[in-house]
Formats: C-alpha cells, sequence, structure tokens
C-alpha cells in the first residue's frame, strides 16, 4: 500500500529535501507561503514557529527508519518533537 510520509519541520531545510529525494526518488517541499505554528509552553507565553511541509510517497512505510530519521532531525533542529505522518492514499 502506498502512503504519504509529511515531515512538519521548523524552518526550511534544504538538505533534509535532499536527503529525502535521495532515498525516496522524489519529494516535495510546501515552502512558498510557510505555515505558522503556535504553542504555550507554560501559562501566559505562547512561542510561534515558521515550519514548512515535505512530502514523500514510499510503496513500503518503513516505521523504524522513520522513527530514527525524526529522532536525528529532532537532534539537529534541537525541537523537543518533529512531526513526522503518514497516510495511506490510492491513487486514482
Amino acid at each position: 500500500m502506498t502512503h504519504l510520509v509529511q515531515i512538519l519541520l521548523p524552518r526550511a531545510d534544504e538538505t533534509v529535501a535532499r536527503e529525502l529525494a535521495e532515498r525516496f526518488g522524489g519529494v516535495t517541499a510546501y515552502s512558498r507561503a510557510p505555515a505558522r505554528g503556535l504553542w504555550k509552553p507554560a501559562p501566559g507565553s505562547t512561542e510561534r514557529d515558521d515550519i514548512v511541509v515535505l512530502e514523500v510517497m514510499v510503496e513500503a512505510l518503513e516505521a523504524g527508519w522513520w522513527r530514527t530519521y525524526r529522532e536525528s532531525l529532532e537532534r539537529r533542529f534541537r525541537q523537543d518533537e518533529i512531526v513526522v505522518r503518514a497516510h495511506p492514499i490510492e491513487r486514482l
């Protein structure tokens, strides 16, 4: 089953896009109009990030590889958590 894997990154990074294109043969980056993320780390304070979304279509979902890659991105970007999500898709 084909899956669409999305990575929500806190800022544009061409290195990640190149890594994904090399491993999976292509990548789509939504980076022209970054989304804005807001969260409350503590009462009375609000943090903000501009994020980009990278998407890759994969035939086999290698959950262990994606977990390890997410952890490496969290270290690289100094983030508590980076969201990596997968959706099953049907090609029409």
